[in-house]
């Protein structure tokens, strides 16, 4: 494995040994562009959407009835973290979780907000690549704050979209809903992603059958470690789903309650799709080992076939090869041409032998 793709997996989490609980100290994949805050505000008549530099400029929308959404792009930066938890009075444990990439799936309950963990996933078939990204959701009152690493991209979009048009029950909805629906469209895309990689599944079953080289064990044991990755993030989601679903939070309306359960069967679909695709690629695995012991056998049957026949072939030319003085075949005439009719006939014989025999 190169050292590029090893720090995908090792984020350097020791950065924060022997740092007291709530230290705020990112772990993950820095982002090179600047963080971006986006907010859209909304409520059943109007949309506003803007890039703020500063969340004291959403004072004047938090004072309305409407929902306002805050969406943080790459966090990275510690200091822009830090400044959301002191103008939400957001708990120093709770920042502490959203800058570690590397936490679990989760929901929290924190009195004044909900708290929820998701990893965003993006499948790269080009290069076979799954990229996760850790997105953190705060939801509150009156408002939902989305933080992303800005990463592996963003499915957010038609949401944005729906919000946008407003022919949907979202403008209607409070956070509750919002919060939902975010949560709605990362497991959603979950579904793309297997997709893709069900795709790839079949191209690499159907070269492993015809023509399978030395790459098909890399391509499979790639997608196994991509289906791994998959499960550790959908495993969780199924239990976030049960806790928002029985949360007697007032944050979450009875109405919305519901919705949660629709996340909670997609999250057992996702696991029964992970685990069948996990269940073919081992077969595929099993496959290419079996083809290529057939292959081994092959070749071995092959030159024992020409080892047994060359044997008796050895055997008469070092017979005929000591040159003792008083062999009477050597001064024969056709000597010569009699042992060669003689090693050409064994051969025959033999090859018929095995034919018969099935051996080849």
């Amino acid at each position: 494995m190169s050292k590029k793709k090893s720090k995908r997996y090792l984020k350097k989490v020791s950065k924060k040994a022997g740092l007291p609980p709530g230290s705020l100290v990112h772990i993950g994949e820095e982002k090179k562009e600047k963080a971006r805050i986006e907010l859209i505000y909304y409520d059943e008549e109007t949309v506003e959407k803007k890039e703020i530099s500063s969340f004291e400029e959403s004072s004047q929308f938090l004072s309305r009835k409407g929902v306002t959404w805050i969406n943080i792009d790459g966090i990275s930066d510690v200091s822009l973290v830090e400044k959301a938890g002191k103008f939400f009075d957001i708990n120093e444990l709770v920042l502490e979780d959203i800058l570690n990439t590397e936490q679990r799936p989760q929901a929290k309950d924190f009195g004044n907000f909900l708290f929820v963990v998701l990893k965003m996933v993006n499948y790269e078939a080009e290069r076979d690549e799954l990229l996760t990204e850790q997105v953190s959701i705060i939801t509150g009152k009156n408002f939902v704050i989305s933080f992303q690493e800005g990463i592996a991209g963003d499915v957010f979009d038609p949401l944005r979209e729906r919000i946008k048009k407003g022919k949907e029950r979202i403008r209607k909805m409070g956070s509750d809903h919002l919060a939902h629906a975010l949560i709605d469209a990362t497991v959603d895309s979950y579904f793309v992603v297997l997709e893709k990689i069900g795709e790839r599944l079949e191209n690499i079953e159907e070269e492993t059958l015809s023509f399978p080289s030395s790459k098909t064990i890399e391509q499979i044991h790639r997608l196994k470690r991509n289906l791994i990755l998959l499960r550790k993030s959908v495993w969780p989601i199924r239990e976030l789903a049960g806790f928002l679903e029985k949360s007697d939070s007032p944050l979450i309306q009875k109405a919305t309650s519901l919705y949660f359960r629709d996340i909670y069967d997609h999250s057992l679909q996702l696991i029964d799709f992970i685990e069948t695709f996990r269940d073919i690629s081992g077969n595929i695995l099993d496959i290419y080992l079996s083809n290529l012991s057939n292959r081994l056998n092959e070749v071995m049957k092959v030159l024992t076939i020409i080892s047994t026949i060359f044997i008796p072939l050895t055997f008469i030319a070092g017979v005929y090869g000591m040159n003792f003085r008083f062999m009477p075949e050597l001064e024969w005439r056709f000597g010569y041409f009699l042992i060669l009719f003689l090693m050409a006939l064994v051969a025959i014989v033999m090859v018929i032998f095995f034919r018969k025999k099935r051996w080849f």
